[in-house]
C-alpha cells in the first residue's frame, strides 16, 4: 500500500503573524507544517493577532523539535494564575518521521530551520517552518533584481491584458 502524502491546503488558513525577512535573508528549501503546544493564555493573545516572529527559530533536541525567539504577548485579561511568559519556548507538534529528516537535513547540510508564519487551521495553532540556507549579500541583490524584473513583467502583462 502507497504511503498516504499529506497535503497542506493553503485555502483555509487565518493568518495571525509572518516573518517576512526570512524570505529575504534565506533561500527556503522545503517548508512542513507544525502544531505549537500553547497554554490558554497564548491561544487568546494569538486570536487577537499578538505575536512576532522576529528574531525566531526552530531547532531538534532530544528527539523534539522546539520554537525559540516567538513572541507572543501576554493576554489583556489575564493576571496572576494562567498568564504566560512571552518569550518561552515552545514545543512544535510533529511525526516522529518528520523530525528525525529535520535533524538529519539540518546536521548534514548545514541548514537552519526558520518560522515563516503563525497561521489557525481548522480551529489550532500552525505554525509553518521553512528549512532554509543563508544567503550572502550578492545573493540579496539578485533577488531584489529577480522580484523587480518578475513585477514589470506582470505590470506590462496586465497593462496589455487592459488595452485588449
Amino acid at each position: 500500500m502507497a504511503a498516504k502524502q499529506r497535503q497542506i491546503d493553503k485555502g483555509d488558513r487565518t493568518p495571525v503573524a509572518s516573518n517576512r525577512r526570512a524570505r529575504y535573508d534565506y533561500d527556503i528549501l522545503d517548508t512542513y507544517e507544525a502544531g505549537i503546544a500553547l497554554q490558554g493564555s497564548e491561544v487568546k493573545s494569538l486570536r487577537s493577532a499578538k505575536a512576532q516572529l522576529k528574531d525566531s527559530y526552530a531547532y531538534v533536541s532530544g528527539g523534539e523539535a522546539w520554537l525559540k525567539g516567538v513572541h507572543i504577548a501576554p493576554y489583556s485579561h489575564s493576571s496572576g494564575f494562567g498568564a504566560h511568559e512571552a518569550e518561552r519556548e515552545r514545543k512544535l507538534l510533529l511525526h516522529r518521521s518528520e523530525i528525525d529528516e529535520l535533524r538529519r537535513r539540518i546536521e548534514t547540510d548545514h541548514l537552519t530551520l526558520v518560522p515563516l508564519s503563525v497561521y489557525f487551521r481548522d480551529g489550532r495553532a500552525k505554525v509553518e517552518l521553512g528549512l532554509a540556507r543563508g544567503r550572502k549579500r550578492h545573493d540579496k541583490r539578485h533577488a531584489i533584481a529577480e522580484r523587480d524584473l518578475r513585477r514589470d513583467v506582470d505590470r506590462a502583462v496586465s497593462a496589455r491584458r487592459v488595452r485588449y
